[in-house]
């Protein structure tokens, strides 16, 4: 079984309808499609239930060819902080590092989709160098964050480079990797990778998973290697209409990452990417999962609902219900406030 990238391999495959494909062929020229044979054998084990949150992430959609009047092709403005080619220093003390612009798979709702799957699909040497000496020249610059494309899509010997490289910048003290690798072509966590990951400075791996039915026994095994090295894991979600913006898929899918000792950081508002507006719920929504979510499910399965704001002004976390109010209370010197438990029933407090 070889990776699918065209509508025909889809269509031989069995997964898109014969009457569809010219629809698809648009959105596959413009967005690119590409599913490893992990991710494949996945979607054909049923067309129904939980294979189904696989497909949607995943398979094209003539919904993409819908663009909305506020979409756009940089949804969270890369392109305004990108101070050398590959390094995007939005945050005083932290920077996107993007030393590849390919992945395994490409998700249908990813806020890069413009950008990914091009041609460019590396960093030259010399950019590299560039990107570095930038990174260099930056002492406020604490952890650089290593996305792109997916950086673990690089080949071990390649990676360890630089890491090793960014080793040796002195203000550098962490280092975080953004990937889909271990979720959707496990095999790549091989000994050799994991010992690519070993350097002197804080290392986590940030693990973008979904929904709960990604986590097959080679995923669980592929984290519990990285885990096992002594490599802490974090996750970061996307709220996804109709894959899991209930509060049964999401607290399944937190409780899994939690399981397999995986920590919850991140749950993103879908952006305003074009072509994705089939995906996104609600803020309202997203804060209302947010709410059931808390106190129903352990305080390690909470994530930070976070919205990116477009233009490139930065993350913003939108999830905080108001679980409190001030109240007037004549005469007394206390604060006096009406704090609301996770049953929604209320109760005074007073400081």
């Amino acid at each position: 079984m070889t990776t699918i990238r065209t509508t025909a391999q889809l269509l031989e495959a069995g997964m898109i309808e014969p009457e569809k494909i010219k629809k698809l062929e648009e959105v596959t020229k413009k967005f690119a499609v590409s599913l490893t044979p992990q991710l494949t054998e996945l979607i054909n084990l049923e067309v129904t239930g939980t294979s189904m949150a696989i497909r949607k992430q995943f398979l094209p959609d003539e919904q993409e060819l819908i663009v909305n009047a506020a979409e756009l092709k940089d949804p969270i403005g890369d392109t305004v902080f990108e101070g050398v080619k590959g390094v995007v220093h939005r945050y005083p003390d932290r920077c996107l590092l993007m030393p590849i612009n390919t992945c395994p798979v490409y998700c249908r709702f990813c806020f890069r989709r413009e950008k990914v799957g091009k041609n460019d699909s590396a960093l030259t040497k010399e950019e590299l160098e560039r990107a570095f000496s930038y990174i260099e020249s930056q002492p406020k610059i604490w952890e650089v964050i290593l996305t792109g494309g997916d950086p673990l899509f690089l080949k071990p010997k390649k990676l360890n480079e630089l890491l090793n490289r960014l080793d040796r910048i002195p203000h550098v003290e962490v280092v975080r990797i953004h990937t889909r690798v271990p979720a959707v072509d496990s095999a790549r966590i091989t000994e050799e990778m994991i010992n690519a990951l070993k350097i002197n400075k804080a290392l986590y791996v940030a693990l973008h998973a979904n929904h709960a039915s990604e986590f097959t026994e080679p995923v669980r095994a592929a984290c519990a290697k990285i885990v096992n090295a002594g490599i802490p894991m974090i996750s970061q979600t996307v709220l996804l209409k109709g894959i899991n913006d209930t509060p049964e898929a999401l607290g399944d899918l937190m409780r899994t990452l939690v399981k397999n000792r995986i920590k919850p950081y991140y749950l993103h508002h879908a952006d305003l990417a074009e072509g994705t507006s089939h995906f996104r719920t609600t803020l309202e929504e997203g804060r209302h999962l947010m709410k059931s979510l808390w106190g129903n499910y352990s305080g390690l399965c909470q994530p930070t609902y976070v919205l990116d704001i477009p233009g490139g002004h930065g993350k913003v976390p939108v999830s905080c219900h108001q679980y409190f109010s001030a109240e007037e209370v004549s005469g007394s010197a206390a604060e006096s406030y009406r704090v609301e438990d996770y049953q929604g029933k209320f109760h005074s407090y007073k400081a």
